[in-house]
């Protein structure tokens, strides 16, 4: 996994205005977790956003450099965004060793040129397992895992017993599951048939919309974080 530098404050006062004040300053809370206990901080938004929106994303390792002059090593464990304008409200990390095996999400990407069986025959490629577990040591965790579909035919199908990572790395999950596969293709008359059925009178329900203001939203996250820091 890529490795990242982030500077980060300790963050000695909390409550809703302090997060607020913050938020103001371009800065965010967050918490970093090791062994039961926790360490109040704060970093800057535009790079903790940054980092999720490389390549590596929320597998990236980072390099928390704290104002003390400490430093840990961390991944994203978890953060908030605000549902209204999908700003970063909270950030939560988890601090690792880079000498002990961790297990992380790591998502499934399809490669390769178009599958045969959808090219010649008309198929229909399914991309059904888009993440697998992963254990291994930090550092050869890889960003993602990739699976080359070219050659699949129809009915022809890629499972998690198929894929090929390095030496000192686990794939957890079950080696049956089906990651892609070429299904034959659908007829106007079946496709017709589904389309109907899914537009069947009462059938269909209306989506319920919640709006909450966003100053509601913000205290309920900063309780959920001033929470976790107590335990």
């Amino acid at each position: 996994m890529e490795k990242v530098n982030l500077k980060a404050e300790l963050r000695e006062m909390a409550g809703k205005g302090i997060a607020r004040k913050l938020r103001s300053t371009g800065k965010i809370p967050a918490i970093v977790y090791k062994g039961g206990k926790s360490t109040p901080l704060m970093v800057d938004r535009k790079e903790i956003v940054k980092i999720l929106s490389s390549e590596a994303g929320e597998q990236a390792l980072i390099n928390l450099q704290i104002g003390d002059g400490s430093e840990k090593i961390a991944i994203i464990r978890d953060y908030q965004l605000d549902p209204i304008n999908g700003e970063m409200l909270h950030a939560d990390f988890f601090e690792i060793s880079l000498k002990e095996k961790i297990r992380m999400t790591v998502p499934v990407v399809v490669v390769g040129k178009e599958p045969v069986g959808v090219k010649q025959k008309g198929g229909i490629l399914q991309h059904i397992t888009r993440d697998v577990e992963i254990e291994g040591l930090p550092t050869i965790i890889p960003e993602r895992v990739e699976v080359d579909a070219s050659a699949l035919d129809v009915g022809d199908s890629i499972h998690v017993r198929d894929i090929s990572v390095k030496e000192g790395l686990r794939v957890l999950a079950d080696g049956e599951m089906v990651i892609v596969s070429v299904i034959p293709p659908i007829s106007e008359g079946k496709l017709e048939e589904i389309l109907t059925a899914a537009t069947v009178p009462g059938e269909m329900k209306e989506p319920e919309l919640v709006k909450k203001p966003k100053e509601a939203v913000e205290e309920k996250v900063e309780e959920k974080a001033e929470k976790k820091t107590e335990k």
